[in-house]
């Protein structure tokens, strides 16, 4: 699967799944949707600001542990039959409410 940290713009379902996408200046379609997971933060790459309360506001600390991204791996074609299909990995982050594209395997 190819690596990708590109921007998109997601329209999702009746379901809250992601239903269509536009990527690079193409509209995509979702056909099915074959994996859905949540994952945390990288909160074990932080500094380790805990040591000095001074510089670990506890707001900080707290976002910095329940930031959280979705992740859907969805079957995604285009064109008239949805002839050209791939398979993409889409990530909503919460923290600043963004989709991205990263991962894709055509």
């Amino acid at each position: 699967m190819r690596q990708y940290d590109d921007p998109v713009e997601v329209r999702r379902g009746e379901a809250e799944d992601p239903d269509q996408f536009l990527w690079r200046g193409r509209l995509w379609k979702v056909r099915a949707v074959v994996a859905h997971w949540v994952e945390t933060g990288p909160w074990w790459q932080g500094v380790d600001r805990a040591s000095d309360p001074t510089t670990c506001p506890t707001t900080e600390l707290a976002t910095d542990l329940v930031a959280e991204r979705e992740l859907w791996r969805v079957e995604a074609g285009r064109g008239r039959e949805l002839d050209t299909y791939g398979v993409f990995d889409l990530s909503f982050d919460w923290t600043d409410g963004r989709w991205q594209l990263v991962g894709c395997l055509d």
